[in-house]
């Protein structure tokens, strides 16, 4: 016993759900290990002595995967294998008090923005001063920045308010700040995160600063691509588009959630918007940025969706043609405005709703693929795998849109920039050789 407590602590954090939990997790590991903590994101090597598992909360699924990755190392640690298991993130936020009666082995929970009290249980002070100074969940050269954190929206079918709180945006400065550490550890992408990116500013500035923001961004030495994530469509800020017209380092990338199409749906789920204003402003964006990459997710099954609702969604998908489109099955979630309603699609209709519509943007993404081909873009290289290289262009956002796969080559190194011809394409991914 005594040799185990001469023992010094490394700490495994494990990160579910989206990417600005994952930023949450490298802060907390980069205050830890300013503090000469040992400290690893995800590591299966199972040499580490402490866990601290961040949650996910926001649909049915993501919860039902936290609860199974506390239990797993709840178990490790009845084992002996484990001295602590913290939990924080959205799950324990949203559901803390159930959680603690339900699985008391868990030594400490925490809500989402409790940082410094999960510091305190490794005699750890929050230092301020260590803005960007964060472990990277990553590859080094792109990294995800939350611009703010909360949501001021009433969407019925969200319960991310619930979770995260409304909306409160850091400073201009603090975000340059960290993106100049950031590029001076080798980050040459930032994607920008928030719950609703044109929001900002507003709390801090009295009126949306994104432009601003970008502009700042956009003179950070060493950074070569910033791109925008999960903009709101109600009050699109339009000046945004001119950033990214005038500044070469701002992708011609924008990641829009419209979730429905059919007005009497987008009025219950309370997004302040119609299909005629949509197709407005996805006009005015494409006029005012000519190819740009525009990315959307949408909501099959909502309460009262009909087969009609289905098919507008669809032949709006025809119309606009979308570069990029991902699709999340309607979960009714306590406690949001839509939890009054009857839930009244079942789940294997909602699944078959949304691979029938997938199926329509699957044939749209493949035709706008086809027409790559014999074109040369520049290409950000992530990876290699069985002796290939990965990448992506501008108008390819990590984990969920098309890949480049690149044939073998010297002068190819993984973090790096080249020109690839694009050779061959398919429905998600692109093939092509360095030119």
């Amino acid at each position: 016993m005594k040799a185990r407590t001469l023992k010094k602590d490394k700490v495994n954090i494990i990160t579910l759900g989206c990417s600005k939990n994952m930023v949450d997790s490298e802060v907390l590991s980069g205050q830890l290990q300013a503090a000469e903590i040992d400290v690893v994101h995800e590591s299966t090597k199972r040499d580490h002595n402490i866990v601290v598992v961040n949650t996910c909360g926001f649909i049915d699924k993501a919860k039902e995967e936290s609860v199974n990755t506390i239990l797993e190392q709840v178990s490790l640690k009845q084992k002996g294998k484990l001295d602590k298991v913290y939990v924080t993130g959205c799950l324990s936020q949203r559901y803390r008090d159930d959680l603690e009666q339900s699985i008391p082995e868990v030594d400490a929970w925490f809500g989402t923005m409790e940082l410094p009290l999960i510091l305190k249980k490794f005699e750890v002070d929050y230092k301020a001063e260590l803005i960007g100074e964060r472990l990277l969940a990553t590859p080094q050269h792109y990294a995800y920045m939350k611009i703010a954190e909360g949501c001021n929206r009433t969407c019925a079918f969200c319960a991310i308010p619930l979770m995260r709180g409304n909306h409160v945006s850091r400073s201009i400065d603090e975000l340059v700040k960290e993106a100049e550490t950031l590029a001076k550890r080798g980050v040459k992408e930032i994607l920008l995160i928030a719950q609703e990116l044109t929001y900002y500013g507003l709390d801090l500035y009295k009126k949306r600063a994104l432009p601003d923001l970008l502009r700042r961004l956009s003179d950070v030495p060493g950074i070569e691509w910033i791109r925008l994530h999960y903009a709101y469509p109600h009050k699109f800020p339009m000046e945004i588009l001119d950033v990214m017209k005038e500044r070469e380092n701002i992708c011609n990338y924008l990641d829009m959630p419209l979730q429905h199409a059919a007005d009497n749906m987008l009025k219950a789920m309370r997004r302040q918007i119609t299909r005629a204003e949509m197709e407005d402003l996805v006009t005015g964006i494409r006029e005012t940025v000519p190819g740009i990459c525009l990315r959307t997710t949408l909501i099959t099954g909502f309460p009262g969706e009909t087969l009609d609702d289905v098919e507008e969604l669809k032949a709006f998908l025809e119309k606009q043609r979308f570069d990029r489109v991902g699709i999340f099955t309607y979960s009714h979630e306590e406690n949001t405005a839509a939890y009054g309603l009857i839930d009244n699609v079942p789940a294997d209709e909602k699944q078959r709703r949304a691979e029938d519509i997938m199926a329509v943007q699957q044939e749209i993404s493949y035709e706008k693929n086809q027409e790559k081909i014999g074109k040369t873009f520049k290409v950000l290289v992530d990876k290699k795998e069985a002796g290939r290289f990965i990448g992506r262009t501008e108008f390819d956002s990590v984990e969920v849109d098309n890949e480049v796969i690149i044939q073998p080559d010297k002068r190819i190194q993984t973090g790096g920039f080249v020109n690839v011809k694009i050779t061959k394409a398919y429905d998600y991914d692109l093939e092509g050789e360095v030119v």
